[in-house]
């Protein structure tokens, strides 16, 4: 009596709209990860060494160049933010060092600050 191999379920072949499919996801993650930015509604874009943020609402919170960046509102023209475990606040047209980031405050307003947040 011979042993006889058992078949395959199914074929190993991929169609060419599953091979794009693949290479779009992959493109995608790295694209992610190359920017190093995670977020959910506040307005970012960025580039391997810099992002431009809009954080909106008290406690907005943005995960930017492997910091976390929290706004706990303004007062008098200026924005207070968490960075990592440190506190800072900045003017409009201020730049202030925290952490490993450089954050240059383009515009503070009453419940929002726009930022450029850059590898120090």
């Amino acid at each position: 009596m011979t042993a006889r191999p058992y078949p395959s379920p199914m074929p190993a072949t991929t169609t060419p709209r599953a091979r794009l499919a693949a290479g779009l996801l992959a493109g995608g993650l790295g694209l992610g990860a190359l920017a190093g930015c995670t977020f959910g509604s506040e307005n970012v874009s960025c580039s391997p060494r810099s992002c431009t943020v809009t954080l909106e609402g008290t406690d907005a919170e943005v995960n930017i160049l492997g910091t976390t960046l929290r706004f706990g509102g303004t007062e008098g023209g200026r924005a207070s933010l968490g960075v990592g475990s440190a506190s800072v606040s900045c003017a409009e047209g201020e730049s202030v060092s925290a952490g490993s980031l450089v954050l240059e405050c383009s515009s503070v307003g009453e419940d929002r600050v726009e930022l450029t947040a850059s590898l120090g």
